[in-house]
């Protein structure tokens, strides 16, 4: 069974739909490989890494779109490579269909199965072939890199010789996978980071990436099923658009990530914010080519404002990283639908069904939607309640048994005192709860103490030692043999080697802030 791998021809694109390691693995998978001469090069992939690879090298595009059962690009094809593409043939690309009406009727018409990579559906079974969230952590990295080249100055704060310098606040709306890559490069760069998004569940995401969570004092959640956002109420949005406008006299770097697959990306960023922005300011729009977040973006330009704010509507796409993961995503994607001696289209599968756009001369666009439980959140909930409970039966459970434990161990030291003190001494009484004592009360200094505050705990055990140096001395006999005498001297240096050695400790500690 022969794939396909044509040159891109969009002047932009630099990505390939496959590399030489992924060629490796179609090879595996049971495919024959056919690469366009120089397909690889904007990438950084030679004609001879492929034939390494073991792919075949063709000479001109038509050789590939003519004799291909499988296509694999990253663009869709414009008309003329349609038109070129045999009836029954597989092709597996990103295809935009809501915005590419014409395309899927092309395709339809040419008996073609066209599989859009863009619109996979976001279910566990899927997560390894999801080239958006591929693409997104890649585009929220390099989001911050070129904002940072283009912002001209530190993300992190200095003191210097020459002054002091602030860290940029950078501002990230939209916490999915490009945007919890913005945050993470941003934070490591050392700049003030904070996030906005609608889903309320992805707050502790958020935080524990080291970036602020803003919110809206407004009860509503924007999550749904799908994992993307639902579009909230008027009243919702105008808080929303508030919290921008205060947001704008602050921040530096704003980088929106806003998109929803297979519709017009939501207008978020405002003329008016723009205008509040600080001159030397920089927006990047990762929701450029769907239409953009920034009502200002013009796609595929960077430009700067009368106000001296820099929008960008492109970024480096990294094509070399890209193209790996692309790659990698589409072998995915070949292994699960069956490789080449098993290769089907099985329409009752929900990730072919819903990605699918066109197949045995029909467009399958919109699909219909993946049926979602109602009762989902009801038995999420009565779950962790379920949970909850069982918790806290074990915790009794424990605490009882501890308890009982403990009671018992009380008895039977009790009526061990209780025989010790019928027929010991009454010397060897005082000296024994002196040492009893001693025990308990250095324990539960010690045991309870936490480990954050183990500098004013050497304080304290150093006071202990020297406590234990004046019982020591005051326990010592005349006479050297005696064994009150040993355990004195045995107390009195070991207390006073932990006075020393806390001193010691406590010094280099000290020198530590010094500069």
């Amino acid at each position: 069974m022969k794939i396909g791998i044509p040159a891109e021809i969009f002047q932009d694109e630099k990505r390939v739909a496959a590399t030489p390691k992924t060629v490796e693995r179609l090879i595996k998978q049971g495919f024959e490989v056919f690469v366009e001469h120089n397909a690889g090069n904007k990438s950084g992939f030679t004609n001879e890494e492929y034939i390494t690879a073991g792919a075949h090298i063709v000479d001109t595009p038509n050789e590939i779109l003519q004799h291909s059962a499988i296509i694999l690009k990253v663009k869709e094809p414009i008309l003329d490579e349609v038109a070129q593409i045999q009836p029954g043939t597989v092709l597996i690309c990103y295809l935009r269909p809501a915005h590419n009406t014409e395309l899927l009727e092309s395709l339809k018409n040419q008996g073609i199965s066209s599989f859009a990579v863009d619109i996979i559906p976001r279910i566990t079974r899927a997560q390894k072939m999801d080239v958006l969230s591929s693409m997104a952590n890649i585009s929220g990295y390099r989001a911050v890199i070129e904002s940072a080249f283009h912002f001209g100055r530190f993300l992190n704060g200095q003191i210097t010789a020459a002054g002091k310098v602030d860290p940029a606040k950078v501002l990230v709306i939209g916490a999915g996978v490009a945007g919890l890559a913005a945050i993470g490069a941003a934070n490591s760069l050392g700049a003030i980071v904070r996030a906005f998004d609608t889903r309320k569940e992805v707050g502790e995401q958020i935080n524990s990436m080291g970036a602020q969570f803003l919110t809206i004092d407004i009860n509503e959640d924007g999550a749904t099923a799908t994992g993307y956002s639902k579009e909230m109420s008027e009243e919702f949005i105008k808080a929303e658009m508030q919290l921008f406008l205060e947001q704008a006299k602050e921040v530096d770097i704003v980088i929106t990530t806003a998109q929803i697959p297979g519709k017009k990306a939501p207008l978020l960023w405002l003329d008016y914010h723009v205008a509040a922005m600080k001159p030397g300011s920089v927006i990047v729009d990762l929701a450029a080519e769907s239409g953009g977040n920034c009502q200002l973006t013009q796609s595929g330009e960077v430009f700067t404002t009368e106000n001296g704010v820099t929008i960008l509507g492109k970024i480096n796409q990294l094509p070399k990283q890209a193209s790996q993961l692309y790659g990698t995503n589409l072998c995915n994607l070949l292994d699960d639908l069956g490789k080449a001696a098993e290769f089907r289209i099985d329409m009752s599968d929900p990730i072919v069904s819903q990605a699918m756009v066109t197949h045995q001369g029909k467009i399958n666009w919109p699909p219909i939607p993946l049926a979602v439980a109602t009762n989902t959140d009801s038995k999420k909930k009565e779950t962790q309640a379920n949970k909850q409970e069982t918790q806290a039966e074990k915790e009794e459970r424990l605490a009882s048994k501890k308890l009982k434990s403990t009671l018992v161990s009380l008895l039977v030291l009790g009526l061990l005192l209780l025989i010790i003190g019928q027929t010991a001494p009454v010397a060897f009484i005082q000296h024994f709860t002196v040492f009893v004592l001693a025990i308990f009360v250095g324990w539960q200094v010690i045991h309870n103490v936490s480990h954050a505050l183990h500098t004013p705990l050497m304080a304290v055990t150093n006071a202990i030692s020297g406590i234990i140096v004046i019982g020591g001395l005051l326990q010592t006999k005349n006479e050297i043999d005696h064994i009150l005498t040993i355990l004195s001297f045995t107390a009195v240096l070991v207390a006073s080697i932990n006075i020393v050695g806390g001193f010691v400790v406590s010094h280099r500690m000290l020198k530590m802030f010094k500069k």
